[in-house]
């Protein structure tokens, strides 16, 4: 008995240290996501713009396109639009959108002042739906096939070197 005091400290720091060691060895920007390579949830929302197009599953379905969850009061979200208005003129990549718990108003500004490179809004007031899609914080994008399924998640803003490194390979190879 008295020897199993001793050793279980000992087992007990091995265990910890093993369980850290793994851990440091992980990316933590990679956030896992339970979604991927499944359908997008089932939902529907209305238009952020007057132009009648909001967004629902039905729509994401027939062509390789990426969704973006996205605010206006969203600083990351400021840093990446040139990106994604590049995508969406420049390489031709349709782009969709969740306007994620945001004032209708200042969406819309926010999209007069840096352009608009979405082809459809879905305006997610109260957050349910981002809820469903997985959504920790704003910005993420989703890479979705033309199946409707769920192929690529970026947790936070989407740069340049991850563009041209994952996501326009993904989405050649998917339009393959």
């Amino acid at each position: 008995m008295r020897r199993l005091i001793y050793i279980l400290p000992l087992v007990l720091f091995v265990v910890l240290a093993g369980y850290f060691a793994v851990g440091l060895t992980r990316d933590p920007a990679v956030v896992p996501s339970a979604l991927i390579d499944k359908p997008v949830p089932e939902f529907a929302l209305p238009p952020l713009l007057n132009d009648g197009r909001g967004l629902a599953t039905s729509d994401l379905k027939g062509q390789v396109q990426l969704v973006n969850v996205f605010a206006s009061w969203c600083v990351p979200c400021r840093v990446e639009h040139p990106v994604l208005m590049r995508l969406a003129r420049e390489q031709g990549v349709t782009v969709k959108a969740i306007n994620y718990k945001d004032k209708p108003e200042d969406a819309v500004r926010w999209l007069n002042q840096g352009g608009n490179p979405y082809a459809a809004i879905g305006a997610d007031q109260d957050g349910r739906v981002s809820i469903d899609w997985g959504v920790y914080g704003v910005p993420e994008t989703y890479v979705i096939d033309a199946e409707g399924r769920i192929r690529y998640k970026v947790v936070g803003p989407v740069m340049p070197d991850e563009v041209e490194r994952t996501i326009l390979p993904l989405i050649r190879e998917l339009q393959g």
